[in-house]
Parts: structure tokens; sequence; C-alpha cells
């Protein structure tokens, strides 16, 4: 393991947890002494991956690859159903996880303060009976051939938000109370290789409350007081409260694919007896999600082309522009160098004129009128012309033009 963990720049211990997350089998303590002398265990096999599960790694830093959601799913394997009596690993000790709750008050949903657990939104009254619709549909689906597991971290997957209402009126959108719990890792079933989002939701309906003696109880349940001289100070408003009736929500976890569907619990026919159609349903969304996803996946290759292609268009404008600019300034300095060879020219033939009349002049002001011009000479510097006319840059060396073949105005 330290041999191997060299060659990735990670401790042994670190590399021991990526084999454990991929499920890759490794030498236990003392293999490698008790294959010095012949003892060594057979090698483990290699398992093959599970839908949902990472399949590589690479390196220190680096991603942990999923299986891309494919059209073409292999047939599933049908496995021993199990009874319905045993317990999905999903649900073993989540109740005892959910009943360790936030404070609440009477009769409001649960909020666990674990946050790895399945996706159940439940009262502490209806708790036993939506954890055991979510067992046996993790075990239909199980039966299936399907794998029900929570998301890991590394797919991105998102959790739909619950809006816990049995009904929902038809000109009012979908609500989500964040006084909710919600789990870290939304709860999925892997068709094939698709994950499909599950929630379990014991629903809420709209009850008439009465604030009496300083809290809410329903007005079902309210007593008033009696007697001549008792006075009722109360008051009455309407609360959502948990109903007892399960709803199941599957929906895409992809945040590029929107589906979703439900199904909730009526008083003639319960969700247990539904579990069949509801498998069947969820089979047939896989392949609708697939097909979103890929048509997500064109409509961003197809804007990724246009972002291309209007980057390509602002290069080839900024070139023009730049070869354009190129022309103006290279004309406007050439302009100046003209200017500045009149100028030199002119100072030339003056300071000439000036050295022809002092040869002229007596002795001491002779003198005083060279030693004057010396001083002007080395004041006014080089006076040669060609200097500034050599040193002007033509459009091509200001900026040479990345197209060429555009034909811009100065190329």
């Amino acid at each position: 393991m330290t041999t191997v963990a060299g060659r990735f720049e990670v401790s042994s211990n670190y590399l021991a947890r990526i084999c454990d997350y991929l499920n890759v089998p490794r030498p236990g303590r003392g293999y490698w002494a008790k294959l010095a002398v012949g003892k060594a265990p057979a090698k483990a096999l290699l398992p093959p991956a599970e839908p949902g599960e990472p399949e590589s790694w690479t390196g220190k830093g680096g991603p942990v690859v999923l299986a891309k959601p494919q059209a073409s799913t292999p047939p599933r394997v049908r496995k021993p159903r199990r009874a319905r009596d045993q317990i999905h690993e999903l649900i073993r000790d989540a109740r005892a996880h959910f009943e360790n709750s936030r404070p609440i008050e009477d009769g409001d949903y649960l909020r666990p303060f674990k946050k790895m657990l399945v996706d159940v939104t439940t009262s502490k009254g209806g708790l036993v009976k939506a954890l055991a619709l979510a067992n046996n549909l993790f075990n239909e689906l199980s039966a299936a051939g399907y794998r029900v597991a929570l998301a890991p971290h590394v797919g991105h997957y998102r959790r739909e938000g619950i809006d816990e209402r049995e009904i929902i009126p038809k000109k009012e959108r979908a609500r989500w109370r964040r006084s909710h719990w919600a789990p870290q890792s939304p709860t999925v079933v892997y068709v094939g290789t698709v994950a499909i989002g599950l929630s379990i939701v014991e629903m809420s309906e709209n009850v008439a409350m009465r604030y009496a003696n300083g809290k809410y109880v329903r007005e079902s349940e309210y007593v008033a007081p009696r007697g001549r001289f008792q006075t009722d100070h109360s008051w009455t408003t309407t609360r959502d409260l948990p109903s007892g009736r399960i709803r199941i929500d599957a929906y895409s976890p992809y945040y590029e694919a929107t589906w979703s569907n439900s199904w909730q619990e009526e008083k003639a026919r319960t969700l247990d007896g539904q579990l069949r159609s509801i498998i069947h349903a969820i089979e047939a969304a896989a392949p609708v999600i697939v097909e979103k996803l890929a048509e997500a996946e064109r409509a961003r290759e197809a804007q990724r082309r246009r972002w291309e292609e209007e980057e390509r268009r602002r290069e080839r404008d900024a070139d023009r522009k730049s070869v354009k600019q190129s022309v103006v300034d290279s004309k406007a300095e050439l302009q100046s160098v003209i200017s500045r060879w009149s100028d030199l020219i002119n100072t030339a033939k003056f300071l000439s004129e000036v050295a022809e009349r002092a040869a002229a002049l007596p002795e001491p002001d002779k003198s005083r009128t060279l030693e004057r011009l010396a001083l002007a000479r080395f004041f006014l510097g080089d006076l040669d012309p060609l200097g500034p006319f050599l040193e002007w840059r033509t459009p091509q060396e200001r900026y040479t033009s990345r197209y060429p073949d555009d034909g811009a105005e100065g190329s």
C-alpha cells in the first residue's frame, strides 16, 4: 500500500480509504509476512461496480468518476424477493435517528439531527407507517434488480423540494417549508445507470386550530370552559398539520432533466397495493430522463459552439480594429515626422546663417557669438532629420494581423 500510494503522492491510509470507497479489495494486515512464508490467503476478486457506485479515481484532488446515464440499460437480474419483515439497509436504525429530533411542536414534522438518512418527511405519529412503506418499496425495487441507496456526493445530484400538502390549489404554486428537515443526499434508485430520486412524505391537511392556554389545539379537540363565570379567551386559525396519509414522490435528480411523479395514499386504496405499478412507472421514466439529458447535452454543445463562434467573431472584429488603428497611428506619426523634418531643416538653416554672420563680426563679438552658437547647438541636440524618419513605424510594424486572409484595410 505504501509503494502504490507513493506513485500518487498520497499516504497509504488515504489510498486505503479510496480503495474502500471504490470497493476495491486490498491486502489485510500481515498479508506480506504470510506471503513470505507461503501462508497468504487467496486474493479477493474485484467485484463488479453496482449502479451508482464510483468507477475510477484520478489521483489526489482528482475527480471520482461515475458511470454516465445510458439510454440502453443492461437487462436487470431479478433478485430473490425479500420478505416483507426484512429490513432494508437504509431503513435499519433509521427510526432511532428520526426520533432523535430537534424540538418541535406537538404533531409537527420531525427534524432529526442526523443528515445522512433516508429521505422521509413525517411526524412522530406517522414515522412507523412511513418507514414501513419505504422499506416495502425498497425491498420491491431490490427484488426487481434495482439498487436503492443514498446518492454519492460526486454525482452532483439534486433533491427536489417537498410540498407536503395533500391538496394544492391549481392556481397556487408549489411551496417548500424551510422548517422541513432535508437529508444531506437524496435517496435514489438506479434503473441501470439512471438515478431516480425517491421521497416518502406524510402529507399535511389544513386543520382548524384554536389558541388557548398558551398553545394551539385542534378545534375538534377543544373543550370550551363551562360555568357561569368562565370566559373563553381564545381564538381560531388554520394550520397545515400532518394527516397520517403517505405519498411517494419520484423525480429526476439531474439538474438538466426535469421529471416527477407522485402517488398518494387513498382511503380506499393503500400504496402497498400499488408498488408494482409504481415500479413500472419508475422503469418507464428512465429512458425519458436519459433523452432529456441527451437533449440538454445537445443544447449545451450547440451553445458552446455559438459561444466559440461569437468569441472568434469578437477576436476578428478586434483584429480588424487593431489593423485600422495601426494605419491611423502610423499616418499620424508620419505627419509628425514630416512636421519635425521641416522644423529641423529650418533650425539647421538658422544656425548656419548665424555661423556665417558671426564670421564677419569683429573679434570680441565673433567669439561671444560663436560661444552662444555652441551652447544653442548643445541645447537643441541632434538636428539630423533622418533620425525621426528612421524611427517611424509602418502599420505592419505596429500590429501584425492574426487573420491576414480577412483582407482588412491596411493589412
